[in-house]
């Protein structure tokens, strides 16, 4: 890291706990105190054994116990990063963007509609216009209901039933928000600013009980739908519907990291066959 490292301190040798340790609790304030930030990119090894005068087996050491604490992954030839542990969506656009800091960036989203994620891509995307990231293909494929068929969710509180007025209200969200993505995306191939830029939209008949953002096959960002009551305008009438909330759901964070049996790497192995496998069965192509 080009930044100065002061912040981090130096190891006291009259303190009885060892090198490890003191480096542990060091990084562990830094953390806490925001100094790093969810999300931020921790020193190399090299520039933490540097920076403690010690053998980068001592750093591998202190990096572990947080790590065993979850205020930290390592991703695989990326470094160690702060653990987002409960992300909120409007803070999923960074992790996005630092996707697209590889040459050939995958996402690959199921859920309601893909709002948020057609919202944070229009930024990151932005930034590929201008040059300021420059992936060399991008991939996305999106996995939505089909709000054409009956749903459990959406539903018509007062029935506590489908509804095709209610389901129709979802659908103009649902596609809406997927024409988005497409349109977002293709537009960077038609304007020759990237070698290859494709999106690929499925559907299903199962209603959605939650989102799933599984990036560059890497990471994974993971939350429920709470199904709520509230009122909104059909046809101009005022109407009680169970809906689906998504916006400001947290979401939960999941990263390879360089141990194949750990929490995150599983999760991670686990949301990307549970994607195929529904992308490859029951999943139908979407006609915009």
């Amino acid at each position: 890291m080009a930044e100065n490292l002061d912040y981090l301190g130096k190891l006291d040798p009259d303190d009885p706990k060892q090198a490890s340790q003191q480096i542990a609790n060091k990084l562990r304030a830094a953390i806490l105190t925001r100094r790093l930030a969810p999300g931020d990119k921790l020193p190399s090894q090299p520039e933490l054994a540097s920076r403690y005068g010690v053998a980068r087996e001592t750093v591998k050491r202190a990096l572990e116990l947080l790590r065993s604490e979850r205020l930290i992954i390592t991703r695989q030839g990326s470094g160690a990063f702060v653990r987002a542990q409960t992300q909120r969506a409007v803070e999923l656009r960074p992790h996005i963007e630092a996707a697209f800091e590889r040459p050939h960036v995958t996402i690959d989203f199921a859920g309601f509609s893909g709002e948020t994620l057609r919202d944070a891509l229009a930024e990151v995307l932005d930034k590929v216009r201008v040059g300021r990231l420059a992936p060399e293909t991008i991939a996305v494929r999106v996995l939505v209901s089909d709000m054409s068929v009956p749903m459990a969710l959406p539903a018509r509180a007062e029935t506590q039933s489908d509804d095709p007025a209610v389901r129709e209200r979802a659908n103009r969200i649902t596609r809406r928000a997927a024409d988005g993505i497409v349109d977002q995306v293709t537009e960077l191939g038609d304007l020759g600013l990237i070698r290859s830029a494709t999106v690929e939209v499925r559907m299903h008949r199962g209603s959605p009980q939650f989102k799933l953002y599984v990036l560059n096959g890497e990471e994974v960002f993971f939350g429920f739908y709470p199904a709520v009551e509230r009122t909104v305008t059909i046809k101009g009438e005022p109407t009680a519907i169970y809906d689906l909330m998504g916006k400001d759901v947290p979401l939960f964070h999941y990263a390879v990291t360089d141990d194949g049996t750990s929490h995150g790497t599983q999760f991670v192995e686990a949301s990307r066959q549970w994607f195929d496998s529904l992308w490859t069965t029951i999943a139908y192509r979407y006609e915009g």
